[in-house]
C-alpha cells in the first residue's frame, strides 16, 4: 500500500463523461489498497471562459478579484469528481485550496506556495476517504484567494506530495509520457522510460510542454518521485523522472530535443565597446519585465561591437519601442530585428562526459543548409537559433543524427 498523489489536467476532466472515467481509474487504485490524494484542474477551456467574462467587465481585471473568479473553475471539478466517486461507492471528500489550507504569498495570478497544512487530509485518508484538492489555487495570510499561474495544478500536486511525503506523484496528461521530441513533428519520437530532473528542467524551460517547469523544480528540490502518464490509456508505465543517472544514461548522450517557436531576435549594431554597455541595453528591458533568453556580445573592433539577444515573440514590438530610446542614449548605429526565428535545443546529462556533441549538431544542420544565428550552451544542453521555416527539418535531422529513433538497450 502506498500514498499516491495523482493530478488530472483540464483535458482529462473536460467533460462529465471523462470525469466518470477518471473516477473509475481512481477506484481501481483505491481497490489495490492505496491512499490517494487527487489534484484536478478546471475543465478544459473553463479558465479562458472565466477570464473572458472578467474582461467583458474590466479591460484590465483587478488582480485579487480575478483570482476569486478563475479559482471557481477547479471548484466545479472537485465537486463533480467527488460526486462521481461516491456514485460508484468510493468515499471521497473535496477541498478548495483555502480549505486545506495551501498558504501562498500575495502575488495574485502568480503566487508561490509557502506552506501546506496536511492535518485534515491525513485524518480523511486515515478514515478511508479519497481526498480531492483543487489545483492551481491557495490562500494568502490575509485570507485572500490566490492562484499559482498557468499550469499551476502541476505545482499544487507536487507540493502536496512533498507535504504528505507521498511515495509517488503521478501527473496524468493527454500524452503517455515524455518523448525524445514532439511526435507531431517527428513521428519516430520515442517515449522515455526515465529522464533525470536536470534534463526535464532543461526540456521544460526550452519549450517542452509536458510539465510546468515550476513543478519539476519543486519536485527536484523536495525529492518527490514524479511520473508522467496518460489519462486516456488504462495501462502503461509512463516516464519516471529520476534523481540519479542510471547505467543506461551513459549510452544515451542526448536524451531529447526541445524547440520553441516563441522567439524573436534583436541585434543592436555598432554600440560602444565599453564596460556597462550590456546593462545599458538590457536594464530598461528588465525594468519592463521582459524576459531575455539567448545573449551574444561580439568581440569589439574599432571601439564598437554588436550585441544580440532574444525575447518572447509577444514582447517583440514592445522591446523595439524601448530600444529606440536606448539607441539614442548609447549611440548605437542600427537595430536589426527578426521575429521569424525559432530555437532548437539538444539536452542530455551524457554531454558532461562526451566530446563532439555540439560539432555533430552544427555539422548536421549545415548539411541541410540551415544557418545558425545564435548559440547558447550549458553543461547539459546546446541551443541554436535558426530561421523558423527550418525548425521542423532541423528537429527531424537532429533526432536521427543522435539516434533518438532507436531504442536504448538495457
Amino acid at each position: 500500500m502506498a500514498l499516491i498523489v495523482q493530478k488530472y489536467g483540464g483535458t482529462s476532466v473536460g467533460t462529465t463523461e471523462r470525469i466518470k472515467n477518471v473516477a473509475r481509474r481512481i477506484a481501481k487504485w483505491k481497490a489495490q489498497g492505496h491512499d490517494l490524494v487527487i489534484v484536478v484542474s478546471a475543465m478544459s477551456g473553463e479558465t479562458n471562459r472565466l477570464i473572458g467574462l472578467a474582461k467583458d467587465i474590466q479591460e484590465y481585471p483587478d488582480a485579487r478579484e480575478l483570482d476569486v473568479l478563475v479559482s471557481t473553475g477547479e471548484q466545479v471539478t472537485i465537486g463533480l469528481l467527488a460526486m462521481a466517486l461516491k456514485e460508484i461507492g468510493v468515499p471521497a471528500k473535496s477541498y478548495c485550496g483555502w480549505q486545506v489550507p495551501v498558504v501562498t504569498d500575495s502575488s495574485h495570478s502568480k503566487a508561490r506556495i509557502q506552506s501546506i497544512d496536511d492535518a485534515a487530509m491525513r485524518a480523511d485518508l486515515d478514515a478511508g476517504q479519497v481526498v480531492i484538492v483543487a489545483g492551481f489555487q491557495g490562500v494568502d495570510e490575509l485570507g485572500s484567494i490566490t492562484t499559482l499561474g498557468r499550469g499551476g495544478s502541476d505545482t499544487s500536486a507536487v507540493a502536496l506530495a512533498a507535504a504528505l511525503k507521498a511515495d509517488e506523484c503521478q501527473i496524468y496528461t493527454d500524452v503517455d509520457g515524455v518523448y525524445t521530441t514532439d511526435p507531431r513533428v517527428v513521428p519516430e519520437a520515442r517515449r522515455l522510460k526515465t529522464i533525470t530532473f536536470e534534463e526535464m528542467i532543461e526540456m521544460a524551460s526550452l519549450g517542452s510542454k509536458v510539465l510546468q517547469i515550476r513543478s519539476v523544480e519543486f519536485a527536484g528540490k523536495y525529492k518527490v518521485r514524479l511520473r508522467v502518464l496518460s489519462s486516456f490509456e488504462e495501462e502503461g508505465e509512463g516516464t519516471l523522472i529520476t534523481f540519479e543517472e542510471d547505467q543506461n544514461m551513459e549510452k544515451a548522450v542526448v536524451a531529447g530535443i526541445a524547440f520553441d517557436r516563441n522567439e524573436a531576435r534583436i541585434n543592436v549594431k555598432g554600440v560602444p565597446d565599453k564596460p556597462g554597455i550590456a546593462y545599458q541595453i538590457l536594464g530598461p528591458i528588465a525594468d519592463a519585465n521582459i524576459e531575455v533568453d539567448m545573449i551574444i556580445q561580439n568581440v569589439g573592433e574599432n571601439g564598437t561591437t554588436d550585441f544580440s539577444f532574444t525575447v518572447p515573440r509577444g514582447e517583440f514590438q514592445r522591446t523595439l519601442g524601448i530600444l529606440r530610446d536606448v539607441q539614442t542614449h548609447i549611440g548605437a548605429a542600427k537595430i536589426d530585428a527578426d521575429d521569424k526565428v525559432a530555437k532548437i535545443s539538444i539536452v542530455g546529462v551524457g554531454m558532461r562526459s562526451h566530446c563532439g556533441i555540439a560539432s555533430t549538431m552544427f555539422r548536421t544542420l549545415a548539411e541541410e543548409g540551415i544557418n545558425i544565428q545564435l548559440i547558447s550552451t550549458s553543461e547539459i544542453k546546446v541551443s541554436v537559433l535558426v530561421d523558423e521555416k527550418y525548425l521542423e527539418l532541423g528537429v527531424r535531422v537532429l533526432h536521427k543524427a543522435f539516434g533518438l529513433d532507436q531504442t536504448v538497450e538495457a
